[in-house]
């Protein structure tokens, strides 16, 4: 059974914040996600911590602008996901901007698998744009084979990546990582995309210093690139810090005001919102999962030649084309979200309390493959730790988004596979609070040599290799090392709410800023727990819950709660059976904004039948 919470706040931050002025419901919200003073919020460009700071940065501005100089032909060496693709935009344009002779190649996830490797170093080698420097973003920090071939090959190579880093580095030319050893900048939380910004900042510096520019007019203006950055710091999922807020809330700004890139631009039109009204849900939810479905179907150019392009016509078109693998994209994951949940949806049944307004149902998903489930544990009911899961089924580009949506279902790390390379898995895991994957992974690598033939990621999301016949043995290696991490404390789901509301809170006004926050990773969107009666429910949409709510206000003699003069409109999502008289509910506040008609809606996220005292 979920546990509910509120978040505790420190009452020393929350009274700095009444005295600048602040409501007491956001001086309570922001002193709970660790904001002491008014100055963390504020998205001055002159807050941004230098690039003096980020190890490295300085040095390989050094050496791209001397490779500028000598016309040296660049290629950028990209990810396959919404963070690679935007950082290799990102260089793209900026390099451009430059006069650099730059161009890019992103590998396909099926044929060439994650990173740097020595087969796509072989291929970049015979392009036609032969390159002198290879530049890796949001990854090659465990590129240790495929450098030594580019080395080999006589290519330079330099590297921008914020994965963590193995017990080997690289022998590139330069690395720039804030998670290196000897990097001391403040803010470890920088996306791949965050990393190669501060490197085009550098290097803009070192141009400047140089006198490339005749003038500060001439000086591109890299401001121009934040919407790319806020876009792939959202979808990565990277803790937004005050540092990560600030690139956020500024791309933000230019998107909401139109500033935003042609293929941005086109993604919102696409996804059918509003880019006055766009929000870190709109790119975490909307934008980063049609540019994301292009790398796990087919192949990431598509969605980079979108971010790169100047032509609205053609951003529209590419638009469209990923907006319809998101569909392709959307069936596939429903079919195999459909044969994990046949094998798994009896192992933790029995359950009560609030219920997961977007619960999984097999109902709601076609019929599936099955489910090959071979950890003996993760039969044994609820006492499974972990949980490792193949289908030899599965689509290789969505197992990550399976393993997310199994994670959060069931409350547990999990890691599905599937079939790779000739006698090979490839795996893509997901964690839970307290259960650092990448640590854990390494740890089973240390434990059992040989077992995983390459790894790699974070603590929340880590992508795996091993060989189809050592799948029962890496079963048992990760739920043993997953027992060893975790507590039965851990595997019980904890919401976190920010408490009751008072009538008198709750208004379009607080909503309308909650909206224009930038929330995310470790600086959660507020939820609040409160006491409704159902006044009105029907289904809209053919799939959701569109209710009218009164606020329960007090408990009278009878036992029976008291109804609120207000009615307020609510959604449940991906729900259409009827709700009970009397409901618990954690919800969000919602800016519905229908025709020009802006109005406050909640959304509830989960709900249980009240219980009468």
């Amino acid at each position: 059974m979920p546990n509910t919470i509120v978040r505790n706040y420190s009452r020393q931050a929350f009274d700095t914040l009444i005295r600048h002025g602040f409501h007491p419901v956001l001086a309570r919200v922001y002193s709970a996600r660790g904001i002491e003073e008014p100055r963390q919020l504020e998205i001055d460009w002159s807050r941004l911590i230098p690039f003096a700071h980020l190890k490295n940065a300085t040095v390989m501005a050094r050496f791209l602008a001397e490779a500028i100089a000598l016309r040296k032909r660049l290629l950028i060496v990209a990810d396959y996901d919404s963070d690679g693709a935007t950082a290799c935009a990102v260089g793209i344009r900026a390099l451009r901007k430059f006069g650099a002779q730059v161009d890019y190649l992103v590998p396909n996830r099926f044929e060439y698998g994650y990173g740097l490797t020595p087969e796509i170093v072989r291929v970049a080698a015979a392009s036609a744009h032969r390159p002198d420097i290879l530049i890796t973003v949001d990854n090659g920090i465990a590129s240790v084979e495929g450098i030594a071939e580019a080395n080999r090959l006589g290519m330079q190579v330099l590297v921008t990546d914020h994965h963590l880093p193995g017990d080997t580095l690289p022998e590139a030319v330069v690395i720039v990582n804030p998670n290196q050893p000897g990097c001391d900048f403040p803010s470890k939380h920088l996306s791949g995309v965050g990393v190669l910004f501060y490197v085009m900042l550098a290097l803009r510096a070192e141009l400047r210093a140089k006198g490339v520019f005749a003038s500060p007019q001439q000086e591109p203006n890299l401001g121009s690139l934040l919407d790319l950055v806020a876009l792939g710091t959202v979808a990565d999922v990277v803790k937004l810090d005050d540092n990560n807020r600030l690139l956020v809330q500024q791309g933000l700004k230019r998107i909401r005001k139109g500033n935003g890139c042609a293929g941005i631009n086109a993604l919102i039109n696409v996804a059918r919102r509003d880019f006055r009204q766009t929000s870190t849900y709109e790119l975490g939810f909307m934008i980063g999962p049609r540019l994301n479905a292009a790398g796990r179907l087919d192949d990431m150019s598509l969605g980079i030649e979108c971010l790169i392009t100047d032509d609205p016509t053609r951003a529209a078109q590419l638009a469209l084309q990923l907006d319809t693998f998101n569909r392709k994209r959307q069936e596939i994951e429903s079919g195999m979200r459909d044969s994990a949940l046949h094998m798994l949806e009896n192992i933790f049944s029995g359950s009560s309390g609030l219920q997961d307004s977007a619960t999984l149902r097999s109902s709601d998903m076609p019929q599936g493959t099955g489910l090959s489930q071979s950890n003996d544990s993760a039969r044994e009911a609820p006492n499974a730790y972990a949980l490792t899961l193949f289908d030899p089924g599965w689509h290789q580009g969505v197992i990550g988004i399976l393993a997310s949506r199994i994670k959060d279902k069931f409350h547990r790390p999990v890691i599905a596979f599937a079939l790779g390379g000739q006698d090979e898995l490839k795996g893509s895991g997901r964690s839970i609070p307290g259960f650092h994957l990448r640590d854990a992974l390494d740890r089973v690598s240390k434990r059992y040599a040989g077992l995983l033939l390459k790894f790699g990621g974070h603590s929340a999301a880590a992508g795996l290799t091993i060989r189809t016949c050592d799948f029962e043995k890496f079963c048992h290696a990760f739920e043993q090392t997953a027992r060893e991490l975790l507590g039965p404390a851990d595997l019980r789901r904890v919401i976190e709410t920010d408490g009751d509301l008072d009538e008198s809170e709750i208004t379009l006004e607080l909503a309308e800023h909650l909206m224009r926050q930038a929330w995310g990773q470790g600086f959660p969107q507020p939820a609040f727990r409160s006491r409704f009666h159902v006044e009105d429910q029907r289904v809209v949409g053919q799939k959701h819950l569109k209710l009218k709510l009164r606020k329960t206000r007090t408990e009278t003699g009878n036992g029976q709660p008291e109804k609120s003069a207000f009615l307020y409109d609510a959604i449940l999502f991906l729900h259409d059976a009827p709700l009970p008289g009397v409901i618990d509910a954690v919800y969000r506040l919602q800016v519905n904004d229908f025709k020009g008609d802006a109005s406050l809606q909640f959304v509830l996220e989960y709900w249980s039948e009240a219980t009468m005292m």
